[in-house]
């Protein structure tokens, strides 16, 4: 990936060209760093009490009912967005900036499916590498269409709790015990917002310039990837096969602070953390079930 980073930085460029070269060999060397050991702490936490097992591929695409999906799909529009942002600080030409940014957030995803690909457990999922790869597009094609992100990939969750002694013992197994880990792996707490700015898209509009319109997919009542059966370490077969697993679909206002106006360098890249998050708010939801709910505060 460094080479990649190092080659596209290094084309040819026009006379107006602003390029740092020091910085983007300490860029192009930080992120190679980064990411080698992210990927080193990954394979050690994730992937190292699981068996190994040669190249092989797994079609998951009816799991945990696509919330994994979504969230291939946000992990790397966030990486790829970061990573442009971050290439901004070298000068480097626009259109490199957003490739390498784009390149980057698509390229590190993949890897990972590669270490799934040898792993007993998972598998290489093309599935997965679609969700990747629509991920970096959509940071990439408003960049060059609008030359600014229009529509954000967005996140939020809310820790469940799970009462059932049989459901607790059964999600402390697949989606851990402790608080960082249930914010990545509980599909049932994660939604995945795409929020909108409608003043981008209507010349002189009325909107606030910092007020989107988002909408949201979430999932609730998950207790294994395809149903809700499942078999324990002891050979115990369990059926929770009454609790239904349901699709939830979501309306929310939301904010995209990068629209506030601010001097300050600080709150500019303070904005840009916020703006991965989705902004509490009122929200309609509708689920597969056909309730239809209005949450007070949602997040």
């Amino acid at each position: 990936m460094f080479c990649l980073l190092a080659l596209l930085a290094r084309q040819p460029v026009q006379a107006q060209d602003s390029t740092d070269h020091t910085k983007v060999w300490i860029l192009g060397t930080a992120s190679a760093a980064v990411y080698t050991g992210s990927l080193f702490i990954l394979n050690e936490y994730w992937y190292k009490d699981y068996p190994k097992k040669s190249f092989h591929t797994l079609n998951d695409f009816g799991e945990w009912l696509q919330v994994d999906k979504f969230g291939h799909t946000y992990s790397a529009y966030m990486l790829a967005k970061y990573s442009r942002e971050l290439w901004r600080w070298t000068g480097i030409p626009r259109k490199q900036q957003i490739w390498i940014g784009g390149l980057s957030g698509f390229a590190y995803q993949s890897v990972i499916e590669v270490l799934d690909a040898h792993s007993g457990h998972w598998g290489f999922s093309w599935s997965d590498m679609g969700a990747n790869a629509t991920g970096a597009a959509a940071m990439i094609s408003q960049e060059l269409l609008w030359d600014e992100q229009r529509i954000l990939l967005k996140f939020s969750t809310i820790p469940k709790r799970y009462t059932d002694p049989v459901l607790r013992s059964r999600t402390d197994e697949q989606f851990g015990d402790i608080l960082l880990e249930r914010i990545l792996k509980d599909y049932n707490a994660q939604t995945y917002w795409l929020s909108v700015n409608p003043s981008a898209f209507v010349k002189d509009s009325r909107f606030p310039k910092w007020l989107n319109i988002a909408i949201g997919y979430g999932a609730d009542g998950m207790y294994a990837a395809d149903d809700n059966t499942w078999e324990d370490a002891e050979g115990r077969r369990f059926n929770y096969a009454h609790i239904h697993r349901t699709r939830q679909f979501y309306l929310s206002p939301d904010i995209d602070f990068t629209r506030i106006p601010t001097r300050k360098k600080g709150l500019k890249i303070l904005f840009q953390v916020l703006n991965s998050l989705k902004f509490p708010a009122p929200t309609l939801e509708v689920n597969s079930a056909g309730r239809i709910r209005m949450h007070a505060v949602f997040f």
